[in-house]
């Protein structure tokens, strides 16, 4: 039976950035136009925390059913490994979709009842990234997808519940937090190429194969701090993200050296490190 320590670990902690940032931003931008209301605020973390988590759960039970991730290289999933049973991802997974459920539900009553069906939209996405008779994740849209919901969704949708009307700048601080979201997954399916190949699971990587993979992996983090750049026409101090760049430069160097497999690992944590440290100086820089 899977220890609580074993389910910590199923939640991929590592992955949890790319909840935490764009809710940061959001509030940022709302926070430099006013102010923010806390307990909505509050609920917003919870939103993508609870939403990130259940889709990890989700995607250990769909591919863990399917056999997906009987050769896979990264850390270890719950049902693949047999630590835990299905039924209990599964049952885990649902508890955290409907702790965001009822999270979002208050927002929505707070501010407009048409973020129930964009909630309702996230949820179902976190569930069919891998799950269902379709899975999106299988045929190449897990990118799109993560850009949608972690970054356009997130931060817009946190400005807006932090300060109840819509923040035109919040789409455009979205863009660089979503492009990193997207580098965490793209790195994650760059390690594990290989056993998605032989699992018919035709993520974006497996398509374009590992070098050009790898290569469009630093155009995206290119593409992330140009894009931020560009928001110093209006917030100057949104520069200070150039600080992030010795981080960004360890990822770099790691995937133009061949870094495969394993430590490809290491990759991951280094870019969740990049996605935090870059998230902060954002939020400085626009509430400054």
């Amino acid at each position: 039976m899977a220890s609580l320590s074993d389910f910590v670990r199923g939640a991929r902690p590592r992955t949890l950035p790319a909840a935490l940032v764009p809710v940061a931003v959001g509030l940022a931008v709302a926070g430099s136009r006013g102010s923010i209301n806390p307990l909505n605020s509050f609920l917003a973390f919870v939103v993508a925390l609870s939403v990130e988590i259940g889709t990890n759960y989700a995607n250990d039970y769909s591919d863990g059913i399917r056999g997906t991730d009987e050769n896979r290289v990264g850390p270890t999933r719950l049902v693949a490994s047999g630590l835990a049973t299905a039924r209990s991802v599964k049952y885990a997974a649902y508890g955290a979709f409907s702790i965001t459920a009822v999270a979002g539900f208050i927002i929505a009553l707070r501010t407009s009842l048409w973020l129930i069906p964009i909630g309702g939209l996230c949820i179902l996405a976190g569930w069919l990234y891998t799950g269902g008779p379709k899975p999106y994740g299988y045929i190449a849209m897990g990118e799109v997808s993560v850009f949608i919901f972690f970054g356009l969704v997130a931060v817009v949708g946190t400005s807006y519940a932090a300060l109840d009307r819509l923040i035109p700048f919040s789409f455009l601080a979205a863009v660089p937090v979503g492009l990193l979201a997207v580098d965490l997954l793209m790195i994650n399916n760059i390690r594990d190429i290989e056993g998605d190949k032989r699992s018919g699971k035709n993520t974006l990587a497996v398509l374009l194969g590992d070098k050009k993979s790898r290569y469009l992996y630093i155009f995206i983090l290119a593409v992330a701090f140009v894009f931020a750049a560009a928001l110093a026409f209006s917030k100057p101090v949104v520069l200070d993200i150039f600080l992030a760049l010795p981080l960004a430069a360890v990822p770099v160097r790691k995937v133009l050296s061949g870094a495969d497999k394993g430590d490809l690992i290491a990759v991951l944590a280094d870019t969740g490190r990049l996605q935090l440290a870059f998230g902060v100086l954002l939020v400085i820089g626009i509430l400054l």
